[in-house]
């Protein structure tokens, strides 16, 4: 029998553990960004807060936006990875499919544990979501014991909720697999009772659907961002320098305009107006929309929306100025654009969309769009004297007058005796093109998602 030394075992004892610990959890290896010209992974879910395919079949989303941006900034490809909840994208994250998840994801602990945390770019307030004609409402935490709530799988308001289980008694909930905005179309429609959401998701599916009711902020704020494997430090560290450069910084500022400034403020009576008249009013007119952009290549929901501003799709309107019809065309206007009869819908819906394509093609070649199409609206609101003196007003100022959101600020000077005196045309109510085109765009907005299905019903 050999001879074992207990001195030996001392000796070796140390190293067995380390090398059982070794075994058992090994180093997590570090991978490099991809190399200039190379692939970005990302996985994403479709909504109209993070991506989806505008009216043209083009991409389009904050958080498109944003990675795309981000990867043009480092000389990379995205290749879009598109699933259907929460859930699949992380699950996507976690298998190592994908190297980024942009998805309307709230940073949390629990989701600490499993991934990386890059940069943030939304603020949101979780916030429960039930029908506006629910009696009686929960407005403190404690009123939500008995109620219906679901939410979707795997969601940072599962968590949210969860937290509240175990502080308050007789509050429960159950998780589903369905998306955020399935579930407020439920309540919208008093299939359950309520569901949570981050306030930007509320803010626009509510427009849909507004007997939907915000009854309880859950959260005082929580920030949404993207998420990366463990193996991806240095991915992260790249998309957390981007974010904070003033390319980044620049780039949120964009995409808060462009999907959420222009929202205003919640009108329960004037959006259900907006929703019972595109079932019941739209379907007699959609057809002209449609001919009237391939006559002048204005699209048919910008134009339904222009209409509906002025009308509300009301083709005997007639206001005491003296403007007339579903566009609500002036005299004049109306002989520009050779419309005999501005209460025949046809003719006024043709004759109105070829002026505001006139308005768009007048406009100098170097506006891009969409601002383009923006002062395009408020030359259809204010005249096109008007929106000229403040272009130079704006260039006098040290504004861009090819920027909506400069114009924005120097419209409404227009209506300011300490400027209007100096230029061509004078005084102008400047403030309502302003109020006007932000309307259209929100009323588009609505009109866009429900267009698709009203082409059946006009026929």
């Amino acid at each position: 029998m050999p001879f074992f030394r207990p001195s030996l075992l001392i000796a070796i004892f140390p190293l067995l553990i380390l090398l059982g610990c070794e075994g058992s959890e090994s180093p997590i290896t570090q991978l490099e960004p991809p190399e200039p010209g190379g692939i970005l992974k990302v996985a994403t879910r479709n909504s109209a807060t993070t991506y989806y395919l505008d009216r043209d079949g083009i991409p389009a989303g904050p958080e498109h936006d944003l990675v795309e941006s981000f990867a043009a900034a480092n000389d990379w490809q995205v290749e879009w990875t598109l699933l259907k909840s929460t859930s699949e994208v992380l699950q996507a994250l976690k298998d190592g499919e994908i190297q980024l998840a942009a998805a309307g994801l709230t940073q949390l602990p629990s989701r600490d544990e499993h991934f990386v945390r890059g940069p943030t770019h939304t603020d949101i307030v979780e916030q429960l979501v039930c029908h506006r004609d629910m009696r009686p409402l929960p407005r403190q935490v404690e009123e939500m014991a008995g109620i219906d709530i679901r939410v979707t799988a795997d969601s940072s308001y599962a968590d949210k909720l969860q937290s509240l289980v175990n502080q308050h008694t007789g509050i429960t909930f159950k998780e589903d697999p369905r998306t955020t905005e399935i579930l407020l179309t439920e309540v919208a429609e008093k299939r359950i009772d309520c569901t949570v959401a981050d306030s930007n998701i509320v803010r626009v599916v509510r427009r849909h659907f507004p007997h939907l009711e915000i009854a309880i902020n859950l959260t005082s704020g929580d920030r949404l961002g993207w998420y990366l494997t463990p193996d991806h430090q240095a991915l992260a560290g790249l998309a957390d320098q981007w974010m904070e450069s003033s390319d980044g910084q620049e780039n949120i500022a964009r995409v808060r305009q462009h999907y959420y400034a222009y929202i205003s403020e919640f009108d329960f009576v004037d959006l259900r107006a907006l929703n019972r008249r595109i079932d019941e009013r739209l379907p007699n007119f959609l057809d002209l929309f449609l001919e009237a952009e391939d006559e002048t290549g204005m699209p048919a929901d910008l134009l339904a929306a222009l209409a509906y501003q002025e009308s509300h799709w009301d083709p005997k309107a007639v206001s005491p100025t003296g403007v007339r019809g579903i566009m609500m065309l002036t005299q004049n206007t109306a002989e520009s654009v050779g419309v005999d009869n501005r209460l025949n819908p046809a003719a006024a819906i043709s004759g109105g969309a070829r002026y505001l394509a006139d308005r768009h093609q007048r406009l100098p070649d170097t506006l891009p769009e969409p601002d383009r199409t923006y002062l395009a609206l408020a030359s259809y609101n204010i005249g096109r004297g008007h929106v000229l003196d403040a272009r130079q007003l704006a260039r006098e100022l040290g504004k861009n007058p090819d920027s909506w959101e400069d114009m924005k600020e120097v419209l409404p000077l227009k209506a300011d005796k300490r400027y209007y005196p100096q230029t061509r045309y004078g005084y102008a109510r400047g403030y309502e093109p302003v109020h006007y085109v932000q309307r259209i765009r929100n009323y588009q907005d609505v009109i866009s998602a429900a267009i698709v299905w009203l082409p059946l019903e006009a026929d």
